[in-house]
């Protein structure tokens, strides 16, 4: 694909657009915006653009439609799917500026946000009103909501109260040519012609910039419990989490990790956790609510399950601090991993009947290209995340044969009537693997999608779809 060079003239013309101060062409600034959390991944932009309102993004993106130079928007820079890459150079369109919190509707139970607000401060915003707003991804500390609705975010608590996609009603965006609109309509019901707004979730940048975001919020609940059960083997633990919900039971989250990834968290985090020897798999399970009574009752049903497969102990944390550790060995798992070995990271999701099968695959696998893995995620809508292990894998086959390893657990995960993506998105490194779980047909209708919203293939080009 050819895309026009940015001459000092064109720069100029961008400057005058959206104000010199906003544009950035060093090398601290090109090195930064050069990658993301996705692997070593490097793609160096040719300029770096930090707008600060709607008008200033929609006047640089009639530039670069008109001289087609390819704009990679960018939230926090959380991503692991290499969607804030820009593989082209261009313009790097950074959302950083746009952090507002421009209301908190208590009567209607909505709030306007900007895409550059950090989607942990905006739990608290609400929270601070009594109200809830439940997505939160493990990097919700860091990573923007912009970035969230860009790749349809979920995180632990999805398995009681849903994705971003139950939680967008509106988003002001602007278009390739610079036109700026709503996607719909600030109602919880919307039957009045196709859904833009669900067709921008999810999209990665490839269809508009996000500008402002219009979100639903619950009422916050006063109390929760947290109980994390052990088992021997992972298959087991796995299995016990269809069970649960056959039960009637739906916790607001149920996380599985695996010892490896436990052990590592230990040593990177300093966790003082009993890690017993003969404990090879964990469920993590939350209950929250107004009514305790109610919630323990919970407990003691969940409870039942686990000892009918073989769980060999039930730990409750009793404490805020407690809770707070076994949260926080979860959500550093992927960065533990990520400290320890050379890896590659996946994210499957497949009906949670299927995780055994999924996890006992993965490992078959493994042992049949030389890898390692270590699994966990969020059992209780059967997102699991495979960080792939060099381990004893030689350079020359990690960098030939993995793919084929890759390929084949994808392909074990459509089987099982799942897909190559819960909530990481497909970006650059996912999107070669789309055959696999999608048709010609499939891939032609998302591509044609594209070209109605983007003539001149400027945004986020190079992603989610495998060219022709």
């Amino acid at each position: 694909m050819e895309y026009t060079k940015i001459t000092s003239a064109i720069l100029a013309e961008i400057e005058t657009a959206i104000g010199a101060a906003n544009v950035f062409v060093d090398d601290e600034s090109l090195q930064h915006y050069a990658h993301d959390e996705t692997e070593d991944l490097r793609y160096f932009p040719e300029v770096v653009v930090k707008p600060l309102d709607t008008a200033s993004v929609s006047a640089l993106l009639k530039i670069c439609n008109q001289y087609h130079i390819p704009v990679t928007p960018r939230g926090g820079g959380t991503g692991l799917s290499g969607a804030a890459l820009p593989i082209y150079g261009g313009v790097l369109l950074s959302m950083e500026k746009f952090k507002a919190i421009i209301d908190i509707d208590t009567e209607n139970l909505q709030a306007t946000v900007e895409p550059g607000v950090i989607t942990e401060e905006f739990m608290n915003a609400v929270a601070e009103k009594g109200l809830l707003y439940p997505v939160d991804p493990s990097s919700k500390g860091s990573c923007f909501i912009g970035g969230n609705v860009a790749h349809g975010s979920g995180g632990p608590r999805v398995v009681k109260y849903g994705t971003i996609r139950e939680y967008i009603l509106n988003l002001e965006v602007v278009l390739a040519n610079g036109d700026v609109i709503w996607t719909g309509a600030n109602t919880l019901k919307y039957a009045s012609g196709y859904n833009l707004t669900q067709l921008m979730i999810g999209s990665e940048g490839t269809l508009a910039v996000v500008t402002k975001i219009v979100t639903k919020l619950i009422p916050a609940v006063s109390q929760s419990v947290l109980m994390l059960g052990s088992f021997t083997t992972n298959d087991v633990a796995c299995a016990a989490v269809s069970a649960i919900f056959r039960a009637g039971i739906t916790p607001s989250a149920l996380e599985f990790m695996e010892r490896k990834g436990v052990e590592w968290v230990i040593q990177f985090d300093d966790i003082k956790f009993d890690l017993k020897a003969d404990v090879n798999a964990f469920l993590m399970i939350e209950f929250d609510g107004d009514d305790l009574d109610a919630i323990f009752a919970a407990c003691e049903k969940v409870n039942m399950v686990l000892e009918e497969f073989g769980c060999t102990e039930v730990l409750f944390a009793d404490t805020a601090q407690q809770k707070e550790d076994l949260w926080r060995m979860r959500r550093t798992m992927a960065e533990s991993v990520k400290s320890n070995s050379v890896y590659k990271e996946e994210d499957t999701v497949v009906p949670r009947a299927a995780l055994p099968k999924l996890i006992n695959g993965i490992k078959e696998i493994g042992a049949k290209y030389g890898f390692e893995s270590v699994c966990y995620g969020h059992a209780g809508d059967g997102n699991l995340h495979i960080n792939i292990i060099k381990a004893g894998m030689s350079d020359e086959d990690w960098k030939h044969k993995l793919k084929d390893g890759i390929v084949e657990i994808f392909e074990l995960t459509t089987a099982l009537g799942g897909t190559i993506s819960g909530e990481h998105g497909i970006g650059l490194v996912q999107k070669d693997y789309m055959p696999i779980k999608y048709s010609e047909i499939h891939l032609n209708l998302m591509r044609n999608i594209k070209k109605v919203f983007d003539p001149t293939g400027i945004l986020n080009p190079g992603k989610i779809t495998p060219t022709v």
